[in-house]
């Protein structure tokens, strides 16, 4: 029988986010990334949404290692729920190192387990995989690819990346490895799809720099900068235009506060002298020598944008004589919130600089020329698109296709496909179980999809409670049953219609056989059923309806 490897995916694909792949080869497996995805606006209360991992719990003695491509969100935000029923040594650089230890010691789960700092340049041993670190350039410092050795062949995953000339920290993506390892031979590349959309390359991120100190210099207004806690790079040049410009920095948002705290420490973060001060003291200086770096670009409730912009924060008001610079675009489903918060700091009198005014933001993520360079270099023998929705990965499997690859030798997977690679072909084998587990506050999977389904029924349609009072004795109604509504209609408002929903319920009631005792079941289905039918023909609507017997 001839030897396989096989590429699992267990989130990223046909969605954005929540990126996990695992590699099988000799019966042991490795998993790259244990990303976390933002909850789409029908599931309410939900905080977060990871991968279901049942099978990867299952197949727990054949797992060597848990190797992160960087520190985002997306790819890392999954880790303490997936270590909480799989013990496994994690793999990565030293920045992500630091900000996964932030996750781990909230969750009481640094002590038990193995981080393990691997440097871009050094490969690691895992069972019968050896994984090689390659720098690549990103909108986070110390991201990676991995270059995945295997006797069969190598295997590429490129993680998030961009091939930025010009990085703020002057270490280029290292397209030189690329090339060499396409001249050796790559059996397979993974690559990010995020970006195949665009035409051309992504710009540098020192645009932004440049834009920062046009922004600050000969500015009068304060001016607050909201970016992503995780753009090391971002806020280094936010303080250097500030130091350039005679202004002072302060930083608040816990996010912002922990990530800065981390990256100082470890040498990411350079912070020119005197440029870093309390929120307090900051205060107590003149609007124009003011900057305040802040969390919220997504407009996410409780960050502390958001706290400004609906006048909850604090320490911070603000009103006319500030500017705000969003130095993000919305993650796609966040377009609303972001609008919200900008439509509330307009509505203060503040003036708001965001994405389409100016080069506030640029991507970390790869456009088409880029892709085609990676292409390019490593002359893979087989391709698999990964990290994107299905028209990403279709529009990626044509880029591919330009390149001069057979459409054959291309896989766009689904989560829990198992592409199986031989030496030779590229085919899909029996799929393996994956989908969405829901984290609602300290729950973690206690949401399933009938608590799903009940929540959006409550907040589309509303809840009829109707309360039956029955006699112990007789089985026998004693009174007209008490109607309560949440979300429905108000019931004084309402006063003819709920005095029909009465008799419609008591008829009911009283067409259930009075055996003694009588069944409860059975009382509370039929008069269900009964308003339910009611509701709906008179109102086209399908509000939750719950029959509660109270024995007298």
């Amino acid at each position: 029988m001839a030897e396989k490897l096989k590429i699992i995916p267990l989130g990223g694909l046909n969605e954005i986010g929540k990126n996990m792949t695992v590699y099988e080869y000799g019966g042991e497996s490795i998993v790259v990334d244990c990303g976390m995805a933002f909850p789409e606006d029908d599931m309410y209360g939900i905080d977060s949404v990871i991968p279901d991992i049942t099978w990867l719990v299952k197949n727990r003695a054949h797992i060597r290692g848990l190797f992160i491509t960087h520190a985002h969100e997306d790819h890392v935000g999954a880790i303490p729920h997936v270590l909480k029923q799989l013990n496994m040594p994690i793999y990565c650089t030293r920045l992500t190192a630091g900000l996964i230890k932030l996750k781990l010691e909230e969750h009481d789960l640094l002590q038990t387990t193995k981080l393990i700092t691997v440097q871009a340049g050094e490969s690691v041993r895992a069972g019968k995989f050896t994984v090689e670190f390659i720098h690549v350039n990103h909108s986070i410092a110390d991201s990676v690819a991995f270059a995945i050795h295997t006797k069969m062949g190598t295997v590429i995953h490129t993680g998030d990346f961009k091939i930025d000339s010009t990085p703020i920290d002057g270490e280029v993506i290292d397209l030189a490895r690329f090339g060499e390892l396409g001249r050796e031979g790559v059996l397979c590349l993974c690559a990010d799809s995020t970006n195949v959309e665009r035409p051309g390359y992504t710009m540098s991120e020192r645009a932004v720099g440049e834009t920062f100190f046009r922004q600050f210099q000969g500015c009068a207004e304060r001016v607050l900068v909201t970016t992503f806690a995780s753009n090391v790079h971002r806020i280094q040049q936010v303080l250097d235009a500030a130091a350039a410009c005679g202004r002072k920095v302060a930083v608040t948002g816990r996010s912002m506060e922990n990530i800065m705290k981390v990256s100082m420490e470890l040498g990411y973060m350079k912070v020119p002298r005197n440029t870093l001060t309390d929120i307090n003291r900051l205060k107590a200086l003149p609007k124009e020598k003011q900057v305040i770096v802040t969390t919220g670009s997504q407009g996410e409730e409780m960050s502390a944008l958001y706290r400004m912009a609906f006048s909850i924060h604090k320490q911070v008001e603000l009103g006319p004589g500030d500017k705000v610079i969003i130095s993000a675009s919305a993650i796609p489903g966040n377009e609303v919130t972001v609008s919200r918060v900008i439509n509330e700091l307009f509505k203060k009198g503040v003036k708001v600089v965001y994405n389409k005014a100016d080069m506030l933001h640029v991507s970390g993520h790869a456009c088409q020329e880029e892709l085609k360079i990676i292409h390019a270099l490593t002359k893979p023998q087989f391709f698999v698109p990964l990290h994107g929705e299905q028209r990403m990965l279709q529009i990626h499997c044509q880029l591919a296709q330009q390149m001069g690859m057979e459409r054959n030798h291309i896989a766009i997977g689904e989560n829990g496909s198992v592409i199986e690679i031989t030496p030779r072909t590229i085919k899909f084998g029996t799929p393996v179980p994956a989908g969405e587990i829901y984290v609602d506050g300290s729950g973690v999977g206690d949401v399933g999809a009938v608590v799903m389904r009940d929540r959006r029924r409550l907040a589309e349609d509303g809840m009829v409670v109707i309360v039956l009072p029955i006699s112990s004795r007789d089985g026998g109604l004693l009174a007209a049953p008490e109607i309560i509504t949440r979300g429905f209609i108000y019931v004084k408002e309402s006063g003819d219609m709920m005095h029909e929903l009465q008799s419609v319920a008591t008829e009911a009631a009283e067409s259930v056989s009075p055996r003694r005792p009588r069944d409860d079941g059975e009382l509370r289905g039929a008069v269900k059923a009964a308003v339910s039918g009611y509701l709906y023909k008179n109102t086209r609507r399908s509000p939750m309806v719950i029959p509660v017997v109270t024995r007298l």
